[in-house]
């Protein structure tokens, strides 16, 4: 049975973990990459996978589809470090984009990510603040998404879960969703996926460990050229990236 007291619980421990407050905005991908073992891997996964979680022993490794939007890339990350840190089993996840309702997993994953970007107390602050007592509107649901950095149908289907929203509701609050957006004078990243050429990445674990190899001398510069380049990282096997050419000072 789905514990949404115990998932925001255990949503609120992991900030505590990783080092953040109870109720702020979360830079989530920083926060992953300050993961102890853990490699996070950016990649193009098809239609219908959002993500997923190996983990064992010797791996920590989360996979993040980067065709999808920004803000469902963020809340697919906060969903599998659910996987990573609160299943007891090890083992290989493959989250689809779309929720299977018979996955108990699943779903409590789903609701530990919304609680994770978007905790209950912060939420029904930022609410209040935005619509007082009034009915919610397009506007302000945009608004509580941009500020949380989640996805609009997760963030629609969170107010539908908390009753400020009916999910009759759903046609009218998804259509021309980042005109709005832009309208209202927020950026449109939130909505977009991540640049084709930067959509095949890792980070974390991974490069420490080729750097370690690299710092030691222990395999010939060909050699971490060949790991960086199975990574997906030719920006640093090739150089600096166009914006860096400037010099090394950036402010």
């Amino acid at each position: 049975m789905l514990d949404k007291l115990d998932l925001s619980t255990k949503a609120q421990e992991l900030r505590e973990l990783l080092g953040e407050d109870a109720n702020s905005p979360v830079d989530i991908f920083s926060l992953a990459n300050q993961i102890d073992g853990l490699t996070l891997v950016f990649y193009p996964l098809g239609e219908n996978i959002s993500g997923m979680c190996v983990r064992d022993n010797k791996i920590k490794l989360i996979a993040i589809n980067s065709t999808m939007s920004y803000g469902r890339q963020r809340f697919s990350l906060a969903h599998e470090l659910y996987h990573l840190y609160f299943e007891d089993e090890s083992g290989f996840n493959v989250c689809s984009k779309r929720l299977d309702p018979k996955s108990e997993n699943e779903r409590c994953a789903d609701q530990f990510a919304s609680y994770f970007l978007a905790p209950y107390k912060s939420l029904r602050a930022a609410i209040k603040k935005a619509a007082g007592d009034g009915q919610l509107s397009m506007r302000h649901v945009i608004a509580l998404e941009q500020y949380f950095g989640i996805s609009h149908l997760a963030m629609f289907w969170r107010l539908v879960s908390e009753g400020y929203l009916s999910s009759d509701k759903l046609k009218d609050y998804s259509s021309g969703v980042m005109s709005a957006a832009r309208y209202l004078g927020f950026e449109d990243k939130l909505y977009k996926p991540t640049p084709v050429e930067l959509q095949k990445r890792t980070y974390g674990y991974y490069l420490k460990q080729v750097e370690e190899l690299r710092q030691k001398d222990l395999v010939s510069s060909g050699k971490i050229d060949e790991l960086l380049l199975d990574a997906f990282r030719d920006d640093i096997v090739f150089g600096l990236d166009e914006d860096d050419q400037g010099g090394d000072a950036i402010d």
